[in-house]
């Protein structure tokens, strides 16, 4: 049994993991979504109507960021937009990472090195994501854009 315990414990520490780097191109979406709700809520919009307000507003900043980096003639453009995205998913997985090893380690300091690393990690596949994101530019994108 606590070898099952154990194994079950594995496959959740997993399947977190997953999905913090599946959903760490979202992580700014999600956090203006939930900001701009609370202000919704806050200035008397009610429940509905934050949580309508909130979902506008994250497929807003959504929407945004990747017409820009399609979209965006200059690199250094792209680049801040990318970086803008990727800082709130380093940020989320700084604090995931550390929430995992606070439970296994006592000691501060391997806490805050592995949750640098996994910052690091979470920060450099949503960097993958967003670049993925932009069409290909140049003769190669527009050939395929007449197939």
């Amino acid at each position: 049994m606590i070898i099952l315990s154990i194994l079950a414990s594995l496959a959740a520490i997993g399947l977190l993991c997953w999905l913090l780097f599946t959903l760490a191109v979202f992580a700014l979406p999600a956090f203006v979504g939930l900001t701009v709700g609370v202000w919704a809520y806050g200035t008397g919009a009610g429940t509905l109507g934050a949580i309508l307000v909130g979902i506008v507003a994250a497929a807003a900043t959504f929407a945004v960021g990747q017409l820009l980096i399609t979209f965006a003639r200059p690199m250094w453009l792209k680049l801040i937009v990318a970086i803008i995205f990727v800082a709130p998913a380093a940020v989320a997985g700084f604090h995931a990472t550390h929430g995992i090893v606070k439970h296994l380690m006592p000691s501060d300091a391997w806490q805050i090195a592995f949750s640098i690393i996994g910052a690091v990690a979470v920060g450099i596949t949503a960097f993958i994501r967003v670049a993925g994101m932009a069409a290909p530019s140049g003769p190669a994108g527009r050939d395929l854009a007449r197939a």
